[in-house]
């Protein structure tokens, strides 16, 4: 699509939340098909000037109807980041007494210490009800911040924020944003190519498209400082690009030919890249001299479909075609993997996403999986002990019985009662789900999508979600974010609790 239709996409899905509030399927509808019809004039080769002439008047037209709309401040912006903490990188000190030392003072609960966790997991638990969690005055210092808002206020979308459509026809089963960046957001399709899209400045736009693979691509990773993306095909190749200008820098070959499934950079050493393939291996691979690692090797019951490690990088979760998901802990200075234990989930169904956790809220102090198992539920399952045996924690209905859908958890902690995960599905609709809630656990529902939604991703302050179907669509959705007033008091409170 030209640039100028783009624009005139971008500006109709900013509205798009204003027309018929009480009908959403009608926004869905109209929105999509004024996607199709602007593609199909983006071929007829108006002239350019006319082009911008229509996005001028269209523009106009549609701010006299519902009036201009509101960019957010910088500062506000600023506001939101600032009041958040990356769940990943934070250690908290535990203020419950029976947790405290000897002599009572506060204990530093480091975030990869399970075994620790895990002893206060069920120290605390034992006189708690079932699926109840740990307050800490931290939590609570945080609720009373946000003025008791609702998850489902927290992850309310004012609607679409823009739509690409450059891999249409073709499957988009994997995208992500960059990391700790707010309009930087990747994919790849079974076209045989990634795209990196830049949101802002607008009107979005595909930054650079990459190039060189010859078959479906099956997944790919961000390095941490966003420079470089390591992509895997079922051309048996694994390819390292340079993020700025769309170059592949190194091409890796599988040493069996065999198609490669899923990759994750190991997270404390990006020189590192773990990659599972279709004849059911594992794999360390040194991306700077694209040889693999002696010792980093280990096989699966079946084809590996999925990857995640633990935030510290000492435990590496591995997930098959037959059900199974295997730990392996991992040597930081060696690279060697070393099998740890195994759970049958499902015999028999797809392990198609993993994702880990240290922290769920304030209030979780359970290190947490999250698992897309073709068995129609999300799985949330809590990490025991330094090996990474897991135990079902609790499951959430969604249709999901063939297809790749991947799920995440929220990537901040904010201000606000609840820890939310969010899932594709197969009925083509985003969920967002409470891990709190005993009953009615869905806090919302994102519709728009014309096939199953195969991934999705936040941004690192959530002012976004990306979604990808499995007809090539993206869409962005943007969060309804409201001010709040943070009561002197209430910060004072917060500080002295942390």
């Amino acid at each position: 699509m030209a640039a100028v239709w783009q624009q005139v996409l971008a500006v109709d899905a900013r509205y798009n939340a204003y027309r018929t509030p009480t009908f959403p399927q009608f926004r869905t509808q109209y929105i999509r098909r004024r996607s199709q019809l602007l593609r199909e004039n983006a071929k007829c080769g108006f002239e350019p000037g006319l082009r911008r002439q229509y996005l001028r008047l269209r523009s106009q037209l549609l701010a006299l109807r519902y009036g201009p709309l509101s960019e957010q401040s910088s500062f506000r912006a600023s506001s939101v980041r600032s009041s958040r903490t990356t769940l990943d990188r934070m250690e908290d000190f535990e203020e419950d007494p029976r947790a405290q030392g000897v002599r009572g003072h506060r204990r530093s609960v480091s975030r990869g210490s399970y075994q620790l966790q895990a002893q206060m997991n069920r120290a605390v638990y034992d006189e708690r009800p079932p699926g109840s969690l740990v307050p800490t005055s931290v939590a609570e210092a945080s609720r009373a911040m946000a003025g008791d808002t609702t998850l489902s206020e927290n992850y309310a979308f004012a609607g679409m924020h823009h739509i690409f459509d450059q891999h249409v026809d073709s499957a988009v089963p994997r995208l992500q944003f960059a990391n700790d960046d707010k309009h930087l957001l990747a994919c790849c399709s079974l076209d045989g190519t990634l795209s990196i899209m830049a949101l802002s400045p607008r009107p979005p736009s595909v930054k650079v498209t990459l190039k060189g693979h010859v078959g479906p691509v099956t997944d790919f990773a961000w390095s941490l400082s966003n420079d470089i993306i390591v992509s895997t095909s079922l051309d048996g190749t694994l390819r390292i690009w340079n993020t700025e200008d769309g170059r592949c820098i190194r091409e890796v070959r599988d040493p069996e030919s065999s198609e490669l499934l899923c990759c994750t950079f190991q997270p404390m050493n990006n020189n590192l890249t773990v990659v599972g393939n279709s004849k059911h291996h594992l794999q360390v691979v040194n991306i700077s001299t694209g040889k693999k690692v002696k010792g980093g090797s280990s096989k699966l019951t079946g084809r590996v479909l999925s990857l995640s490690f633990d935030a510290p990088g000492r435990i590496l979760w591995a997930g098959d075609d037959r059900g199974s998901i295997f730990s392996f802990l991992f040597d930081m200075a060696t690279g060697k993997l070393t099998k740890a234990k195994r759970l049958v989930v499902s015999e028999g169904s797809s392990i198609c996403s993993i994702s880990a956790r240290s922290w769920i809220s304030r209030e979780a102090r359970d290190p947490s999986l999250l698992v897309n198992a073709c068995v129609n539920k999300l799985l949330l399952y809590r990490v025991v002990d330094n090996e990474g045996t897991l135990q079902l924690k609790r499951s959430f209905p969604i249709q999901h019985g063939s297809q790749l859908v991947h799920s995440i958890f929220c990537p901040l902690m904010s201000f606000r009662q609840g820890a939310c995960v969010v899932t594709g599905s197969e009925d083509a609709c985003v969920y967002f789900f409470d891990v709190e809630r005993n009953t009615k656990a869905i806090v919302n529902k994102l519709q728009g999508h014309g096939g199953p939604v195969l991934d999705v991703s936040f941004n690192c302050d959530e002012s976004l979600l990306a979604s990808a179907d499995s007809t090539g669509m993206v869409i962005i959705w943007r969060r309804e974010q409201k001010n709040v007033r943070w009561p002197l008091e209430i910060l004072l409170g917060l500080f002295k609790g942390s």
